[in-house]
């Protein structure tokens, strides 16, 4: 029952903070091949789906401009592409700061916006203020399009999926037996201090990982297979520890700032089934 396609190799289009391509890199073989349907309902990069490339998915996110992306990419990837050449030629500091500050209303011009952004800005981040504005400052890469990028080929491991705006409950509670779910909810590289409940309540609050914990273990008794990372710290430990096999990752972490800034830091893995 394999259910992944077979399509040329496609690396992430995004860098987006706590992507998974350390995780496929490091662990490939804890992501099965044979499955019946595939979700994924904190999209971000996409890493491990584009890494599993399956047959028949379900991705989703509740950013629309995220979603608006992936769905620009899967539905009009040529003129996106051409949109990117265009701003590779006037890539300067002038260029990035005027298309920051640009509201377009195009859905074409505001994924192309979202991209040219996300990979000339300072570190990869997505951020915004108050306002909803994207206030990142230019960073010090100047590649807007990837020498050997197929952005047709994207939009072919694309073509299968239903690409959705949704909250992550309302998609797991769609999975069924045989189907995989793979959960990698947005958490701070520094839950492993005290601080960890309070630091990260603006960006996934405890009653979201209360959420997420109560719909995983609905889906895992309905049968579906589940993947999931998380922060490594005990009061998540507790929300699975009954239910799912848990083992602890080792990484490196990328989002500070300054290179210094840069450790090591520990994830929790948990899955519906054993793995080694």
């Amino acid at each position: 029952m394999s259910q992944v396609q077979q399509l040329e190799k496609t690396e992430p289009f995004l860098k987006w903070a706590g992507g998974k391509r350390w995780l496929v890199r490091s662990r490939p073989d804890i992501f099965p091949t044979a499955f019946k349907k595939y979700y994924e309902p904190f999209l971000g990069g996409g890493a491990v789906f584009f890494h599993i490339a399956p047959k028949s998915s379900t991705l989703s996110d509740k950013n629309p401009a995220l979603i608006n992306l992936y769905t620009q990419l899967k539905e009009n990837w040529l003129p996106l592409s051409i949109e990117m050449e265009r701003h590779q030629k006037l890539h300067s500091k002038d260029h990035y700061y005027e298309i920051r500050s640009r509201k377009f209303t195009t859905k074409l011009e505001q994924a192309a916006q979202l991209l040219y952004l996300n990979r000339t800005c300072y570190n990869g981040l997505f951020r915004v203020n108050l306002k909803g504005e994207f206030n990142v400052p230019i960073g010090t890469k100047n590649s807007v399009v990837f020498p050997g990028e197929s952005f047709e080929t994207i939009a072919k491991k694309l073509a299968n999926t239903k690409i959705l705006t949704s909250d992550f409950e309302v998609m797991i509670d769609k999975a069924e037996q045989g189907d995989l779910v793979f959960a990698d909810p947005p958490y701070t590289v520094k839950h492993n201090n005290n601080g960890f409940v309070k630091y990260n309540e603006s960006i996934f609050s405890w009653e979201d990982q209360i959420r997420l914990a109560l719909a995983l273990t609905r889906a895992a008794d309905r049968g579906v297979n589940i993947i999931s990372t998380n922060a490594n710290h005990p009061s998540v430990r507790c929300l699975y520890e009954s239910r799912f096999f848990l083992k602890t990752l080792d990484r490196a972490s990328v989002l500070a700032g300054k290179t210094a800034a840069r450790g090591g830091t520990t994830e929790i893995l948990l899955t519906s089934a054993f793995i080694e």
